[in-house]
């Protein structure tokens, strides 16, 4: 081979490689996007256990509630992992403390709810999103929760109804009610990664719960609110406000090697 031609082919070997380290090197896709489903829009957000971590927080050590997610922004110490996003999830009292099961860092804020009464949350089943710091996120209706689950999780929060129960419909949610609002709901799928959807427009019980199934195959989904339903997403610069909120869920980037 003449030397121009070899030096040409090490240009481009160089060239090549150098392409090869930069895909390599390039940042994740942002956790939160688009989606359309039935003809409606909704905003839906991944949590990877590879890539992030999930904690339960209801408001700084000793104080009331933050109450909203532009407050836990503001509060939130600058020490902690770079949020990839937060949303609201689990029913609360005026006060905005959690009337269901909690656990914020391994610690039990209210123990599990099996009382009847009205309202979503008690559309039995209802249940509980839950994991540890190694990245094990489950969804479980609370009857299962209760028979199946000994060890106190790192996290917890527990709402309702189900939308999904062991790949069927919540048998007593409509296929397409006349309730529509915003909504907000939490779903795992078989690879352990956790969905969370939030509604950019009112939808039924039913087509949220079709979405959790049909197109993010999750076997198991829970709702997690209405009408107060909000999302921070720091990388598309939202922060959602509105009534007041009660137990929020952060979703931290932080690989399993970090924990």
């Amino acid at each position: 081979m003449k030397p121009a031609a070899t030096a040409a082919v090490l240009f481009l070997a160089a060239c090549s490689s150098g392409g090869a380290k930069q895909e390599a090197a390039a940042p994740p896709p942002p956790a939160c996007s688009g989606a359309t489903f039935e003809g409606a829009s909704f905003t839906h957000c991944l949590a990877d256990p590879a890539r992030h971590t999930i904690h339960m927080v209801l408001g700084p050590s000793g104080k009331p509630p933050y109450r909203s997610l532009s407050q836990l922004a503001v509060d939130r110490p600058g020490k902690n992992h770079a949020v990839a996003f937060a949303m609201n999830g689990g029913m609360f009292d005026q006060d905005g403390q959690p009337i269901g099961y909690y656990v914020e860092s391994g610690v039990r804020g209210h123990k599990l709810n099996t009382n009847e009464g009205w309202g979503n949350f008690h559309l039995q089943p209802n249940g509980v999103f839950y994991g540890d710091a190694a990245g094990n996120w489950s969804v479980r209706a609370t009857a299962s929760f209760a028979k199946t689950v000994s060890n106190r999780p790192d996290f917890g929060t527990q709402s309702g109804p189900m939308l999904v129960i062991d790949g069927k419909l919540h048998p007593k949610i409509d296929p397409d009610g006349e309730s529509k609002k915003l909504r907000n709901g939490v779903g795992v799928d078989r690879q352990g990664r956790a969905h969370f959807v939030i509604s950019d427009e009112p939808v039924s019980f039913g087509k949220l719960a079709r979405y959790f199934r049909d197109a993010l195959k999750c076997s198991n989904a829970l709702f997690l609110d209405g009408s107060v339903s909000s999302l921070w997403d720091p990388e598309h610069g939202r922060v959602d406000g509105g009534p007041p909120l009660g137990p929020l869920i952060v979703v931290e980037k932080a690989a399993k090697g970090t924990r």
